[in-house]
């Protein structure tokens, strides 16, 4: 889900008698109107014929194209390309319920909004994405986006991550990953790859300490494409720093404050600028439902979608317990599959198709090159291309900055791609 989420149960119910101020039915209730619930309801709804009565529940006014933040903050992609109304994504046979979903009800079918709306449902998709927290870091909620702290992890922030980078006139630059999951683990290092090669083509890289600090133990999870992003970052004298976890900005010194996750001591670094990817984790609804597995994901079958405990409750990308990144590319090869389980289900047949885990993150490695890693659940490459991909292409900088947008906006989301 876009934006306006809270764990606010109470709100918008009649608190004395605990009862909704209006019910709706639906066959299938989808809660997100993200990537994945725009993709999966137009798959439901496009073509002829009967087809099932689907609602949407997301109380943002815009949707977002996230992948280009990354290009918005490198300064080769304008900001306002990356929104649209939300009203224009949602598909024209769908309903769109603008409210905010607060409470799962799994075993009575039905969800509850923070507007006091009981949605009653057969079939329930959950597709809600993941929860930005920005104030686990002690400091980045007041920084953010002002004195050098930047972000592309927010509309709101990523164009001033260009500012700081088009201005850094030398000194020590920053770029960080949290522990645990994030939205397109790539992202990271892609910014400060931009932002290297950025400082070195207009003279300030000869001044310039470069820094990619992650709570994680390597450069990337699968050894083919490792093995040349290390060899990147050893050509280009970018400086590595892992198992350290940012846990505080001091913007007024320029320090940063990184916990070694490892002997748990502190470790405090002057920057002059630093792009901070936020720890992110499950939307806090989700993670007090029935729905939620220990770690507060919605716990599904990794290759079927289908929950765990309650058969009539499918859920996908971000906010799933799916053991592979979380990248709208993870979602375009679970849709489908989503989809035709779900109408399987619906017809009380056998769910046949599976997901394997299929994934993909395009690792901008400087302007006009990319390499585009694709694997799947095993960390196998799973490339779609008839050429090594572990190597930096202008072509996938073309696929990246010109195909991928428009195969997301009038592909994924039509329930074409």
């Amino acid at each position: 889900m876009n934006a306006g989420l809270t764990n606010d149960v109470a709100a918008g119910v009649d608190e004395a008698a605990g009862t909704p101020k209006r019910v709706e039915h639906h066959e299938v209730v989808i809660v997100g109107g993200g990537t994945g619930g725009i993709t999966v309801a137009a798959r439901l709804t496009k073509g002829w014929g009967k087809k099932p009565d689907v609602v949407v529940i997301d109380p943002s006014d815009d949707h977002y194209y996230q992948p280009a933040w990354t290009l918005v903050g490198g300064g080769t992609y304008r900001l306002e390309k990356t929104r649209r109304p939300e009203a224009q994504v949602i598909p024209r046979k769908a309903k769109w319920l603008k409210e905010a979903v607060v409470q799962f009800v799994p075993d009575e079918n039905y969800v509850l909004t923070r507007e006091g709306t009981k949605v009653v449902y057969r079939w329930l998709v959950v597709a809600a994405g993941i929860h930005i927290h920005w104030d686990k870091i002690k400091g980045l909620s007041e920084a953010i986006g002002t004195r050098w702290v930047c972000s592309n992890y927010s509309y709101k922030t990523a164009a001033y991550t260009w500012e700081c980078i088009r201005n850094f006139q030398g000194g020590v630059a920053i770029f960080t990953q949290p522990a645990g999951a994030i939205k397109c683990g790539g992202a990271p290092q892609k910014i400060c790859y931009l932002a290297e090669d950025y400082f070195r083509r207009h003279g300030v890289r000869d001044k310039t300490r470069v820094i990619f600090a992650s709570a994680g133990k390597r450069i990337f999870a699968v050894d083919k494409y490792r093995v040349v992003l290390e060899r990147i970052i050893h050509e280009r004298g970018i400086e590595t720093l892992f198992r350290h976890d940012l846990i505080e900005i001091r913007a007024d010194e320029h320090e940063a404050v990184f916990k070694n996750l490892d002997t748990e001591e502190d470790t405090v670094l002057h920057y002059d600028m630093i792009h901070v990817t936020p720890p992110q984790g499950p939307p806090p609804f989700i993670a007090e439902s029935p729905l939620a597995d220990a770690h507060g994901w919605v716990d599904v079958d990794p290759q079927t979608l289908q929950h765990k405990k309650f058969p009539n409750v499918f859920g996908i990308g971000d906010c799933t317990n799916l053991p592979t990144s979380k990248t709208g590319a993870a979602i375009r090869k679970q849709a489908p599959v989503l989809v035709r389980n779900l109408q399987a289900a619906m017809r009380g047949q056998p769910l046949t198709a599976k997901y394997n885990g299929y994934t993909s993150c395009p690792v901008v490695t400087r302007y006009g090159k990319l390499v585009l890693a694709e694997f799947d659940y095993e960390h196998q490459p799973a490339e779609t291309f008839p050429f090594d991909q572990a190597k930096e292409r202008w072509s996938m900088w073309v696929l990246k900055k010109y195909i991928l947008p428009r195969l997301y906006w009038y592909g994924m989301l039509k329930g074409r791609a």
